[in-house]
């Protein structure tokens, strides 16, 4: 188990290098990585059933001791990404398929890969992780309204058929890792050090499948797309931060929710950007899952750098690492 604890670590801290050499070689020779697109959303149910294997009660205390942050800080994720998302599809005039897809970057919860920065910048980690559960479990009902008022000009958008994508390839598999860590809980301890590595390569495939398929639009429309995809990264922490800032909360509470703001879980864009619109919808994802993973990181270290007095209590990082859920 030594060596399984070895290289997780080391798959979660080179996670977004990995991510970079996947795209890149199945951009360079997509042939065979296009079969694994079937796969996409069995894939991201095995992460969120990881995810489910390490949530615990005490994630959702903070809601009850000390809820308006985390509400506030919700509001503000779905309402600002979306929003910025919006404007940016238009200022940059994105064919609509780009569009769609990255309003729906937008409109998705937070990944759990935020909560590992917020650790590392030394910020209000509880809050993160409530944060990014109560995202998760509201985005059923959030990401189909938020598609159909903002992207339903450029698509087509079935809120109904969207709920059930997500409550199957979402809720389902957290409910399902739950049930397991409650009745199996000596069997989930020996083994849970295994789940960010098969959250890797679940990641993994995910990203090489989407890319493949997208190898020729990559050429044409890649670089607009990361640019609108690192505009919005950007801008989404920056407002985060300063909406933390206009609430009136400290210092660690600013950096938990600019941080859960700025990075979505880019891996329920793909799925469901494949899923619902099409692989080209599914580009703004793939460039999220590999942006936010280096512009977290490097946020997180500068903010490492800058003393804020008195850590909040429970400042120990989850057992939900940086691998554990595409972010």
């Amino acid at each position: 188990m030594k060596a399984v604890q070895t290289i997780s670590d080391l798959a979660g801290k080179y996670f977004a290098v990995l991510v970079i050499l996947i795209a890149i070689a199945a951009f360079l020779l997509p042939e065979p990585f296009l079969p694994l697109t079937a796969y996409i959303t069995i894939l991201l149910g095995v992460v969120m059933f990881g995810m489910g294997l390490t949530l615990k009660p005490v994630d959702f205390k903070i809601v009850a001791t000390n809820p308006f942050p985390v509400i506030m800080g919700v509001a503000a994720q779905f309402v600002i990404m979306p929003l910025v998302a919006f404007g940016l599809a238009y200022m940059l005039k994105l064919p609509a398929e780009l569009a769609a897809g990255l309003v729906l970057l937008g409109s998705v919860p937070g990944g759990t890969a935020s909560n590992v920065m917020v650790y590392l910048a030394k910020g209000n980690l509880a809050l993160s992780v409530a944060m990014t559960s109560l995202s998760t479990l509201l985005a059923p009902i959030a990401t189909p309204l938020l598609l159909l008022l903002l992207a339903g000009q450029w698509l087509p958008v079935d809120p109904l058929s969207m709920f059930m994508s997500i409550f199957q390839v979402i809720i389902v598999p957290i409910a399902l890792g739950f049930i397991v860590q409650k009745f199996f809980p000596t069997a989930v301890e020996k083994t849970i050090t295994v789940v960010p590595l098969i959250s890797v390569a679940a990641i993994l495939i995910i990203v090489s499948a989407v890319t493949a398929a997208n190898a020729g639009n990559v050429i044409s429309s890649g670089l607009v797309v990361f640019i609108a995809v690192f505009l919005h990264n950007g801008i989404g922490l920056l407002l985060g931060y300063f909406t933390a800032m206009a609430m009136g909360l400290n210092e660690n509470d600013r950096r938990a929710i600019s941080l859960e703001v700025g990075m979505q879980n880019s891996g329920l864009s793909v799925a469901l950007a494949t899923a619902h619109f099409s692989p080209l919808a599914a580009l703004p994802g793939v460039w999220g899952a590999i942006w936010h993973n280096i512009s977290g990181p490097i946020l997180a270290t500068i903010w490492s750098k800058k003393p804020i007095g008195e850590q909040p209590a429970n400042q120990e990082l989850p057992s939900k690492t940086a691998a554990s859920e595409i972010n």
